[in-house]
């Protein structure tokens, strides 16, 4: 049941400041609650540009907690399977319940917030202004979030000091205390102390008024591109809690699927079973064949008829390119973690357990290997094909607020149960990705997933040829470059 620790907060009520401090944020806001709560037309503009931010960031059905909830409407608005509010202001949280009967609502102190219950996502919307104690309050949060759980800031620019306390915004002028006015990097900094850390941070709210053509243009465009950026209003963070690191090994280790999705790669079957690695509690490989011109399929199977050792299963892929046979291979996984190995072993399988503990170890939810920062064999990548990388990985690391230093490497690690959320979302982006490397990259920045970097040496091939074709794949990227625009930076 959710509640407040009595106890916790008679111990912080020992200090004066802080008991004065409470005093005067609840009585403005019950005097604000019984006013204009939205604070105007203007307020109204900027309270529905928010709801639409969080919306984007948080999936409906989730069990989402706002600290600071006001009366409840953004709350309401990401549609949580289960949602709760706190707020400092009895009349704020009588309004909220009376507006949305199907959340909880609760009046208690942020900082002595205490309840037994975790959620996916807890909201700090407009709050770390207006905290005694914003260290406290992050701690509280990050308590509060369940495994995988983020926590969803926003907070006003400095640069707003002034005009927002002309416009008599409420909590920056009359009777509420002295607000913070807080940097980024102080919010990072703070995160940081409180064992916190950033996935994403944008700026938000550039045009205030709502004009037709010029307001979402600024709001949804400019707001995103320097200098401008720097105007905005707000800044809206998403973080994650550190988790703890897990055993690599023993009985209560991850278990791992590696997914070989294979066309016309015979001559490297034999070698995904004398060098693939064991890891975790237990290791199983699945073979995707996908309409190959040689004998790839029948040498597969003979090799897992030779290899009785192995835990490893054969499927004939029936749809068309590489981002199919992923799909199927990891419709087919048992185990808590998959990786994609490609067939042809430009990257060895003796690098990945390096993934395996990235993951494990707590340092990315989404491994990407890199190919790009070591010196390459001679032959292992055509020099055009390495521009091209070079340049899609600047645009989708500006266009997805994490570093993609390498958008087409084929190794990508994640576990099943990210796996299976960002599929339930795969519509939002549609299905136009042969290869899967951006289904799986789009999906894990929707999803605020921390995407890690994780360099290795890429090797010659040993057999076959590339079925990469640089001109045709080139315009498909291009037009991956345009839906990452529309559907991540640009919304």
């Amino acid at each position: 049941m959710v509640s407040v620790d009595h106890q916790r907060g008679s111990e912080m009520g020992k200090d004066p400041a802080l008991d004065a401090y409470l005093e005067a944020q609840r009585n403005h806001w019950d005097s604000v609650a019984s006013e204009r709560p939205q604070g105007g037309l203007w307020g109204q503009h900027y309270h529905r540009h928010m709801q639409k931010v969080f919306k984007h960031h948080i999936a409906p059905g989730m069990r989402v907690i706002e600290l600071g909830c006001g009366t409840g409407d953004l709350l309401a608005s990401v549609a949580p399977d289960y949602g709760v509010g706190v707020d400092l202001s009895p009349s704020m949280v009588a309004q909220a319940q009376n507006r949305h009967a199907g959340l909880t609502f609760v009046v208690g102190d942020i900082a002595a917030f205490e309840t037994d219950e975790r959620f996916d996502v807890v909201i700090l919307s407009d709050l770390a202004n207006g905290l005694f104690d914003v260290q406290r309050g992050l701690q509280v949060a990050a308590k509060l979030c369940a495994p995988g759980g983020r926590i969803a800031i926003n907070f006003f620019s400095h640069v707003w000091e002034k005009p927002l306390q002309w416009a008599g915004t409420p909590g920056m002028t009359g009777s509420a205390p002295a607000p913070n006015w807080l940097t980024p990097d102080d919010i990072k900094n703070l995160l940081h102390v409180t064992g916190c850390e950033i996935i994403r941070h944008c700026t938000e709210f550039l045009m205030p008024f709502r004009i037709p053509i010029l307001e979402p243009l600024c709001n949804r465009i400019l707001a995103r591109i320097f200098p401008l950026n720097a105007l905005c209003l707000t800044h809206f963070i998403v973080a994650r809690p550190i988790p703890a690191p897990q055993p690599l090994t023993g009985p209560s280790a991850p278990s791992v699927t590696i997914v070989i999705p294979a066309r016309n790669e015979a001559g490297n079957v034999e070698s995904y079973f004398t060098r693939i690695p064991r890891m975790g509690s237990h290791t199983e490989v699945v073979i995707v064949e996908g309409h190959s011109t040689d004998d790839t399929y029948a040498v597969a199977e003979k090799a897992i008829q030779s290899h009785p050792e192995w835990d490893a299963r054969l499927y004939r892929q029936t749809g068309k390119g590489k981002g199919d046979a992923v799909r199927l291979g990891f419709s087919q996984a048992r185990c808590d973690i998959l990786m994609i190995l490609d067939a042809d072993l430009t990257v060895v399988p003796e690098d990945l357990p390096r993934f395996y503990a990235a993951l494990v170890e707590g340092r990315g939810e989404f491994i990407n290997g890199v190919r790009l920062v070591y010196p390459m064999e001679g032959r292992a990548m055509r020099f055009l094909n390495l521009l091209g990388n070079k340049f899609f990985s600047v645009a989708f690391s500006w266009l997805l607020g994490q570093s993609i230093k390498d958008t087409l490497c084929g190794t990508k690690v994640l576990l099943r149960k990210d796996y299976e959320r960002l599929a339930a979302n795969r519509s939002y982006f549609g299905e136009f990705d042969p290869f899967g490397d951006y289904d799986l990259i789009f999906g894990a920045a929707k999803l605020g997933l921390k995407i890690v970097d994780l360099p290795i040496r890429y090797r010659d091939r040993t057999y076959g040829d590339t079925n990469i074709d640089r001109w045709r794949h080139g315009w498909l990227l291009l037009k991956m470059v345009c839906v990452a625009a529309r559907r991540i930076k640009f919304v």
